[in-house]
């Protein structure tokens, strides 16, 4: 395992090694990281939006011909598991908006201790949103396969 004060790995010389070092401090830079965290919420925005796109339109090709032949608890359980999949599906891409673009309307500061400040806080922010995204859409995702499943195994009334 290499650190910082670790000996330097055989297998590279002296200028890698220097560059490394470089591009290690330049992304430890909190401009770096934001503009890395932005890029990677947006990322997950577009994710988002085509599992949505794509999920309900498998859904209304394939899904509506299933459901008026199901038992009444059966096509309530169904149609509760797709509105709450695709709420959390919708509500976990907003919140990949809000890590990309933030809020409108937010407050511009221009004092510089307080810009590194406001940098490092919006890059929590940022993971922070994204991760409650990655959830939400995880369980976006579940709630509409369940469904999906349910249509396929419960027999016909």
């Amino acid at each position: 395992m290499s650190g910082p004060d670790s000996a330097p790995d055989p297998g590279f010389d002296d200028e890698q090694i220097e560059r490394a070092m470089r591009r290690a401090k330049e992304m430890s830079d909190p401009q770096v990281q934001l503009q890395i965290a932005c890029r990677q919420a947006e990322g997950y925005r577009n994710f988002l939006a085509s599992l949505t796109g794509l999920l309900t339109a498998v859904f209304v090709l394939k899904g509506q011909e299933n459901l008026s032949k199901l038992p009444d608890t059966w096509r309530w359980t169904v149609v509760a598991l797709l509105v709450a999949g695709f709420v959390v599906l919708i509500v976990a891409s907003w919140l990949t908006v809000l890590a990309a673009h933030g809020r409108p309307g937010e407050q511009v500061v221009l004092v510089a201790h307080e810009i590194l400040r406001a940098e490092a806080a919006r890059v929590r922010q940022i993971w922070r949103l994204v991760e409650w995204a990655r959830w939400l859409a995880l369980s976006g995702v579940l709630s509409v396969a369940t469904a999906v499943i349910v249509t396929w195994i419960v027999p016909s009334a």
